[in-house]
């Protein structure tokens, strides 16, 4: 059995960090990231809101892909090379990679540490595949390092489950897009598998982010002691709630942090008064419909697409050629 070659592009600045979340959080409309939602427990709540019963988009999705895998493979090329983004726990790539034949698996995640154990543990399953990681933030776009010396000739799938492409604004997406179109390369058949949520009734939308546990929110105020960590902030989660709203104008479900009552939160050289019920805005989820979704595909440069959706029109999963 082989071993996973790894390559770290991703360095921890936590000057840039710190930075970065102040001038956030020292917005008129005080905002922060969605990565800062996924620190360690962060991850392993968001692995929890997935079982919930309110939250059915991670099981939707993998329904679609156990379904329709015969009829994807008709569609993506055999004998590509993978490339898992936002990989995790390399679960949903690795149920595929069989199926589809696939030739090489790179593995890309900010999360470094978490992603080279899960690709090692992917790597027992599948012996004979070649397999590397990537440790990188491409939430700003995607660049292939020379060092993972891919194959020019050899046709890539780069796969994004999850919806993750719900987190950017739609001209961010266009952007974000465009750069995996060009990370495809020029081999033939090379292309984009991408889970997109599907616009359904308000109402079900804000009960998938506002639970009745509870796990979304505590996944939510996590963020706050995230922060504190970061940057040396005194927040204090019982100041804070969790609040959920649908914004029909912009077709997006936006998570905020309220302050239950008149606050200040002081960190080293600064600090901010928070009016009570003002809010940190904290993720973006935009809901697309499936002919808006496939216009910007092609609007990035994606030459054609096949979508597979469930029989609700709840979830789609898109196979954009380049």
């Amino acid at each position: 059995m082989t071993t996973p070659q790894f390559t770290q592009l991703y360095q921890h600045n936590a000057a840039a960090v710190a930075q970065e979340l102040l001038h956030g959080l020292s917005a008129p409309q005080a905002y922060t990231s969605p990565k800062y939602l996924y620190d360690a427990l962060g991850s392993r709540l968001f692995e929890a809101i997935t079982e919930l019963p309110e939250y059915d988009l991670t099981r939707t999705e993998a329904q679609l892909m156990r379904l329709h895998t015969p009829d994807m493979a008709e569609h993506l090329p055999a004998g590509a090379c993978w490339v898992d983004l936002g990989a995790g726990n390399c679960e949903k790539a690795g149920r595929l990679l069989g199926p589809m034949q696939a030739a090489r698996y790179v593995a890309v995640d900010i999360s470094v540490d978490f992603v080279r154990q899960a690709l090692g543990n992917l790597q027992h399953q599948h012996p004979g595949l070649p397999m590397a990681g990537l440790g990188t933030d491409f939430s700003a776009g995607l660049d292939l390092p020379d060092a993972l010396a891919l194959d020019p000739a050899q046709p890539r799938v780069l796969f994004y489950p999850g919806s993750s492409i719900g987190n950017f604004t739609p001209e961010q997406a266009l952007g974000f897009l465009q750069s995996l179109h060009r990370a495809c390369g020029t081999a033939a058949g090379s292309g984009l598998l991408i889970g997109v949520d599907l616009l359904k009734d308000p109402a079900e939308l804000a009960a998938a982010y506002d639970d009745a546990l509870g796990v979304t929110a505590a996944f939510d105020l996590n963020l706050l002691l995230h922060i504190n960590r970061l940057v040396g902030s005194d927040f204090a989660v019982r100041d804070w709630q969790h609040l959920s709203r649908f914004n029909a104008a912009q077709s997006r479900v936006e998570m905020h942090l309220k302050a239950r009552h008149a606050l200040r939160v002081r960190w080293p050289g600064g600090e901010r008064a928070f009016a009570a019920g003002e809010t940190i805005h904290t993720e973006n989820a935009y809901k697309w419909q499936v002919p808006s979704f496939a216009a910007l595909l092609q609007a990035s440069g994606f030459s054609s697409t096949q979508v597979w959706t469930d029989a609700a029109q709840r979830f789609a999963v898109f196979w954009a050629q380049s």
